[in-house]
This record gives structure tokens, sequence and C-alpha cells, in this order.
């Protein structure tokens, strides 16, 4: 009867244990589950900050972008009008230097309508094409030699033909006007008689 007794208490205490136990699994669970509504919030609340920063990202960038559109069309804009202007006025320096020689022509030919000694025209003409002479050495322009040289379709543009006893075959005998190169590139060909052989 004692042993049934000492039994019946040690299953009580078993349950009462068990009963213990569970309550103990059940703050347990309890706090899980606390701790994963906890993670959660600060979750959204992380992803919050970073939406909001990328948002804010986002809208410098866009401003950034709408700056540099805006330089760029000032910029395509004032290059043109720059190019114009250049186009425009690009033979200024060189229309300068041609007045003095304008200036001395119309001398010239005051001079010759007046009547007045034409050694002193022939003079003022000279002077006049000294002057241009001076103008084209400034601007590296300089005539292509011509009379003696063999003919060379790349600098000479040939007019005609003639037979000549002083040069031999395909040489430049004659010049109708002179050819002119502007640094190392053909600003004109020269017009030149060519010479030909005795048939």
């Amino acid at each position: 009867m004692n042993d049934e007794k000492t039994k019946h208490d040690d299953i009580q205490d078993d349950i009462a244990e068990a009963e213990s136990s569970d309550t103990e699994s059940g703050d347990i669970g309890d706090d899980i589950v606390s701790a994963e509504e906890n993670s959660g919030d600060d979750l959204i609340k992380d992803l919050e900050i970073r939406l909001e920063s990328a948002e804010q990202k986002a809208k410098d960038h866009y401003d950034r972008l709408l700056r540099v559109s805006a330089e760029f069309e000032n910029y395509k804009k004032r290059t043109a009008r720059e190019a114009e202007s250049f186009r425009k006025f690009a033979n200024e320096s060189l229309m300068k230097e041609l007045l003095p020689v304008a200036d001395n022509l119309e001398r010239a030919v005051a001079s010759f309508v007046s009547e007045e000694n034409i050694a002193g025209i022939a003079e003022g003409v000279k002077m006049t094409l000294k002057e241009i002479y001076k103008i084209f050495e400034r601007c590296c322009v300089t005539p292509v030699e011509s009379v003696g040289k063999p003919f060379d379709p790349a600098f000479h543009e040939a007019v005609s033909q003639e037979i000549s006893e002083e040069y031999p075959e395909n040489t430049v005998v004659r010049e109708f006007h002179k050819g002119y190169m502007l640094h190392d590139r053909l600003l004109r060909p020269a017009m030149v008689v060519v010479s030909k052989a005795k048939a």
C-alpha cells in the first residue's frame, strides 16, 4: 500500500514537473516570436532608410543630369556662334593688309586718268606689286617655279605646246600666269606652254 502511494506521488510529481516545463517552453516560444517581431520591425526600418537614401541619390543625379544637359546645350550654341563668327571674319587680317594695295592701285588709276607721267604710273604699279609679294610672304604663299623646269602635272597646267630649240622636250618654256603654293599645298597651278620636239 505504501508502495502504491509512493508511485502515485511520483506520478503526481512528474505531471507537475511536465506542466512546469510546458509553461517554461511557452515562455521561450513567446520570446522567439517577440524577437522575430522585433527583427521584422528593424528590417522594415532599415529598408525604409535605404529607400529614402536611394530616392535622395536618384533626385540628386537627376538634378545633376538636368544641369549638365543645360550646360551642354549652351556649349553647343556658343560653339555654333563662334564658328559662324570665325567663318565671317576669317579673312579680316588679309583684307586689312590688302587695303593699302587697293589704295596704291586707285592712285595709279587716278594718275593715269589725269594723263600724268606714265613712268610714275609704272613705278606706282611696281610698288603695289612689291606690297602684294610681301603679303604673300607673310602668309607663306610662294610661287611655283616653272620656266625651264620639266612639266609636272601636279604643279603645271599645260595650255599649249611649242617647238623649241632652247629647251628639251616636255619642258616649260613660257608662263601665262604663275602658280602658287600655300605652305606645302598647291593654291593654284601655273598655266604654262610646254616644249615639244620637232616633227
